[in-house]
């Protein structure tokens, strides 16, 4: 979907969603858009970077944006999404439709402070970057509860529960770091030549944002890794002590086997012609029973 023109303080923006072909060639033939920018720009396997072309003069820049897969059960990956200045003209590609992209574009759009196309980007930035922070306190809540659960019965669905909490801050965590550096690159390239102190200001401002995101995500997976190992103590301590309880009770249930598989045989045996030897085989058990289960509890085995 190729939306409506629509102007930052003097300067065209063509906004795009899910383009498709018929879309990707309009973006050719209108507006003079390198087949291969669009192709790159619109690929969902890229990931942060910023590039500029010395000969057209034009700036892309791409940066990761989480997207909810289970909103409900924490499960979230990252997609890029892309912002070319060519020839005065700023074009957004958010190719996933990720709300948090569409969000920070308009909230940066009614910004009555943003004056320029390059505060609308940096405010754009800024404002994706700032969209990790609720997923992250989302984390710490589920994270929290889990914890609880350390002290209860383990269910099955508390360890799928964790295992997405990893899967998720594994994705979110290595986004934040990429789109970070990329951030504290920016300054540097064609993008950050002559900026005036409110351009630096606002670099300054994601910058700052960037990292606080960052270390929240960093306390975060180092909390949830420490969980998974505590669950995998408890449960493999849980499992040694089931096996404990049944190689005793294996050993107990052999002693009577074997008293009465020999009394069992057709041969004539010591007191086996006694009125009530079942009772003495009985006994002899059971001796032999408790004496085994002293000798266990005194070699601490029990």
């Amino acid at each position: 979907m190729i939306k409506p023109e629509k102007t930052i303080n003097g300067t065209k923006w063509i906004e795009t969603i899910q383009i498709n072909a018929e879309e990707r060639a309009t973006l050719e033939d209108q507006y003079g858009i390198d087949e291969d920018i669009i192709e790159y720009v619109t690929d969902n396997d890229e990931s942060t970077n910023y590039v500029y072309d010395i000969n057209e003069e034009d700036q892309l820049f791409i940066f990761l944006a989480p997207y909810a897969l289970d909103k409900d059960a924490l499960r979230y990956i990252t997609q890029p999404f892309g912002m070319l200045l060519h020839k005065g003209v700023l074009f957004t590609f958010n190719q996933s439709h990720i709300p948090e992209v569409n969000t920070a574009l308009y909230l940066a759009l009614d910004n009555p402070e943003v004056k320029s196309v390059d505060a609308f980007i940096l405010e754009t930035l800024f404002t994706v970057v700032d969209s990790f922070i609720p997923i992250s306190r989302g984390i710490t809540k589920k994270r929290n509860y889990l914890d609880k659960m350390l002290n209860r019965k383990t269910k099955n669905s508390d360890l799928v529960s964790l295992s997405y909490l990893q899967q998720t801050l594994t994705f979110l965590s290595s986004a934040v770091q990429t789109n970070l550096s990329e951030l504290d690159r920016l300054p540097k390239t064609h993008f950050g030549v002559g900026a005036d102190q409110d351009k630096i200001d606002l670099f300054e401002d994601v910058q700052i944002e960037g990292e606080q995101v960052q270390r929240m995500f960093e306390i975060e997976t180092q909390v949830v890794d420490r969980i998974d190992h505590t669950f995998n103590s408890l449960a493999n301590n849980n499992l040694n002590d089931t096996m404990k309880f049944l190689t005793i009770w294996s050993l107990t249930m052999a002693v009577p086997t074997i008293i009465t598989g020999f009394y069992g045989m057709n041969v004539k045996l010591p007191l086996a012609g006694m009125q009530y030897a079942w009772m003495l085989t009985l006994g002899i058990s059971v001796a032999l029973i408790v004496a085994m289960l002293i000798m266990l509890k005194v070699w601490r085995k029990m």
